[in-house]
């Protein structure tokens, strides 16, 4: 009854909230893409998605397709990788943005490397500007990381916004400067937090930067100030605090995956284990909180 096809598209189109960007992110057509939902609808008998011009949603019946589609492609991933395995050897550097620190990443990874012994799994954590540099100079294969709206890179898998994130709503006084918990430049989260204070007029300091994400939840902790996390990343034992007076909405972010598959033969093993663990990391959905 279930199409693995159909389910990896109607997954797509759940995940990147549209079916243009579902479209774009599995390469192909949207035309082709809305066949595959329609005809999962029509083998479930279920309408899955509500849509308009303007608006896509999962009914009721769609959220618990989603929930099987991600469980039954799981398993077809790990047949192909279990059979795959002997074939595969080789390096793979694999580079994370430390947002993930506190994601269901390191249960996909521990799935990846049990399932492909024979690669060599290399993990970076940086910020996700250093890791597009990174990417672009060579020394990584696979990167998973942010990007703010509009910008052309990698292939987005998610999108969310991002919240300000403190100890208690108290630290954000509207009579004082906002104190701001950061990474260090080039992180996208601190630009999208300055951006929005300078917009609003909001006068701001920050009073801590760590390139660590437990470094900045140390200092949070201690109710030092405001960071600013994607909603499901917000580290526990911090509120989400506002949009209020003085203290702006801020953006959404993409979770992009980008690889070098295009520079390497795609049968060499390191593009084909970017390929198997790009995929375990979309059927992952590690920007869930575990």
């Amino acid at each position: 009854m279930l199409d693995p096809v159909q389910l990896r598209s109607f997954m797509a189109v759940a995940e990147a909230g549209s079916f243009t960007a579902a479209a774009r992110g599995l390469g192909l057509g949207q035309s082709t893409v809305s066949q595959h939902v329609a005809r999962l609808e029509a083998a479930a008998g279920r309408r899955l998605i509500d849509r308009d011009t303007h608006h896509l949603s999962l009914t009721t019946d769609g959220e618990a397709m989603l929930g099987f589609a991600r469980a039954m492609l799981a398993v077809e991933d790990r047949a192909r990788a279990h059979f795959a395995a002997r074939e595969l050897h080789g390096r793979l550097r694999f580079g994370a943005s430390e947002d993930f620190v506190t994601s269901r990443l390191g249960r996909v990874l521990e799935s990846f490397v049990r399932d492909h012994p024979a690669i060599d799994l290399e993990i970076t954590v940086a910020l996700s500007g250093t890791l597009h540099r990174m990417l672009d100079d060579g020394l990584l294969d696979l990167v998973l990381a942010k990007r703010r709206l509009g910008r052309p890179r990698g292939r987005p898998v998610h999108r969310e916004p991002l919240i300000w994130a403190a100890r208690s709503p108290d630290i954000a006084d509207p009579a004082r400067p906002l104190p701001l918990i950061a990474f260090p430049p080039p992180s996208i989260t601190r630009a999208a937090a300055i951006d929005a204070l300078d917009r609003a007029g909001r006068a701001w300091r920050i009073v801590c930067t760590s390139g660590s994400l437990s470094g900045l939840k140390a200092a949070a902790d201690a109710g030092l100030g405001v960071m600013v996390q994607p909603r499901s990343m917000r580290p526990q034992g911090l509120v989400e605090i506002g949009p209020g007076p003085g203290l702006p909405a801020l953006e959404e972010v993409e979770f992009i995956i980008e690889d070098v598959s295009v520079r390497r033969p795609p049968d060499s093993p390191e593009a084909r284990a970017a390929r198997i663990l790009t995929e375990a990391l979309v059927v992952g959905g590690i920007w869930r909180s575990p």
